[in-house]
């Protein structure tokens, strides 16, 4: 876990961490040798030839020994969760697995059975009463170490890694028959597991609590860099604090870009991959909304990186009268603080026709989308009468993106008039027929449920369930690769699925500026960004 400012932390936490997953990993190996030899009647020595499940004594020692080995698997993975470290290369191993035919995936569990039994028979071993074991088994372990990394996600297992499995199964057989029962140890075993359980309960009640940290505190050189912008913003002369082409940024003729943002180097992102892939940047219209505290900061940022030959506008939240006077406060909930259900940016998106009265069409992208190819092609989609297009979440059939999973249906009001099974859509990467928008009166819709929503907690925090219910039936499902959702919270995004994506989003918690990100998918976001950028130097902030 890494710490708010962005450093690690103490190495002692790291130390005491690396320390309790070895505890996990051997107590659960240990569980499953020192369970397995109970002397309870149900489970007898194990035949000569290894062999398991012969009769009713090898059928119940057999489930009694898939369940602990289910349970080992438990604790060690509760134990990867801690070291985030290792999630990544988990997640990819986990990857390569599901890719292999059936009866390849039920080998390699095999094989991953057999590590674990042959581990826990190694915890315990006496080199100096079975050195010839002792060996045996740790040139077994690697073996089958090897197996399992050549036949993950190939299309079956080759002969040598059945030779390998056969060989290790006669050497736990072996000591199997070596090592006694022993009920004193299983009870202090027992006592291990508990007390590790405790302790792995406090370490992720604390990794939570550091990681909320993480997400809701501005890491030290972002807040560096906003302060020196800032500073040299109202250093210039107001002459210089224009951007050219005012005249035209309501014009229909521009591909308009709006992004609602308080972030400068995640808008930059944004802008900077909007242009890359643009086949014709000059028709780009970039119009960024910040709040008044950034708003100077954000300007000078554009100001003096300008996205040339494309046109930009900053505007503040400050700038739109006409929007209610508590409209920065009103979405603050009791409990929660998270900044991306609170923040009156967010909620911006259901005004857009205020926002861009001149307008027909816009697409509105979140701060933390990355563009991966030209999106000109959307201006030229047939909405059908829509309001929004947007991918849909729910094409793997979870129920968790079903409509009931964000909004209260056992309300009336709710069950009256929305299907709880409806599919949800993504925000972050959406485009808007306004027209259609003041056709429908969805402002006013909009108004009418966030009412009853402030009279009733009827959904989750954050614009989103509000979003499905103000959208219902407005929303054009388009084709998945134009938002790949999940960079933030998922770790097994493939990486032909990553390439292949149009607007790839790092939805969650672990945004790619802050160092808890995930790494595999930072270079995606680095790449748009100049580090020798002098603003970003005197910050000391790093790709």
């Amino acid at each position: 876990m890494r710490a708010a400012s962005g450093g690690r932390e103490p190495s002692s936490s790291s130390a005491a961490v690396v320390a309790l997953r070895a505890l996990l990993i051997a107590t659960a190996c240990g569980l499953v040798f020192a369970l397995l030899n109970l002397p309870d009647g149900r489970a007898g020595s194990a035949p000569p030839g290894g062999e398991r499940g012969a009769g009713a004594g090898g059928g119940a020692r057999l489930s009694v020994e898939q369940g602990l080995i289910r349970e080992a698997r438990r604790l060690n993975t509760i134990a990867e969760e801690i070291d985030g470290q290792s999630d990544e290369s988990a997640a990819e191993e986990d990857e390569r697995i599901s890719k292999s035919p059936p009866d390849t995936k039920e080998k390699i569990w095999m094989m991953q059975d057999q590590l674990i039994m042959a581990k826990a028979y190694l915890h315990f071993a006496s080199p100096q009463g079975s050195a010839h074991l002792v060996r045996e088994l740790k040139s077994r372990i690697k073996e089958i170490e090897r197996a399992i990394s050549h036949s993950s996600g190939g299309s079956h297992i080759p002969g040598s890694a059945l030779q390998k499995m056969k060989a290790m199964e006669q050497t736990l057989s072996k000591a199997q028959r070596t090592y006694p029962r022993c009920s004193q140890m299983t009870s202090k075993l027992r006592a291990m597991a508990h007390n590790s359980e405790e302790l792995v309960r406090a370490h992720r009640s604390e990794s939570s609590f550091l990681e909320q940290v993480a997400v809701r505190t501005l890491p030290k050189g972002h807040h560096c860099l906003a302060m020196r912008l800032t500073t040299e913003y109202f250093s210039l002369d107001p002459k210089e604090r224009q951007f050219p082409k005012r005249d035209s940024r309501q014009l229909d003729g521009y591909y308009h870009y709006a992004i609602f943002s308080d972030n400068v180097l995640a808008s930059a992102v944004v802008v900077n991959s909007t242009i890359a892939q643009s086949k014709d940047p000059g028709r780009i219209m970039l119009h960024i909304v910040t709040d008044a505290l950034n708003c100077p900061a954000m300007m000078m940022w554009f100001l003096t990186n300008p996205p040339t030959p494309a046109a930009v506008e900053v505007e503040s939240l400050d700038d739109f009268k006409w929007l209610p006077g508590d409209f920065s406060s009103r979405f603050k909930l009791k409990g929660v603080r998270d900044p991306r259900y609170t923040s009156a940016l967010n909620h911006l998106r259901f005004y857009l026709p205020e926002v861009f009265p001149s307008l027909s069409k816009v697409l509105l992208l979140d701060h933390d989308v990355v563009i991966q190819t030209d999106l000109s092609e959307l201006w030229g989609i047939d909405m059908k009468g829509k309001v929004i297009g947007a991918v849909e979440t729910c094409s793997s059939g979870e129920g968790y993106h079903r409509l009931d999973n964000l909004v209260d249906f056992s309300n009336p009001t709710i069950v009256n008039k929305f299907d709880a099974k409806a599919c949800i859509f993504a925000f972050g990467m959406n485009i808007f027929d306004l027209n259609e928008w003041r056709k429908q009166g969805l402002t006013a819709t909009y108004h009418t449920w966030f009412q009853v929503g402030k009279r009733q907690r009827l959904w989750k925090a954050g614009s989103l369930p509000l979003g499905q219910l103000v959208f219902y039936n407005q929303t054009l499902p388009l084709d998945r690769r134009w938002h790949v959702l999940g960079l933030g919270h998922d770790f097994s995004i493939g990486r032909d699925e990553l390439e292949n994506a149009y607007v790839i989003h790092y939805s969650g918690k672990f945004k790619p500026w802050l160092e808890i990100s995930i790494p595999k998918y930072r270079d995606n976001w680095n790449r748009h960004l100049n580090y020798d950028n002098a603003y970003l130097q005197q910050c000391n902030i790093h790709g």
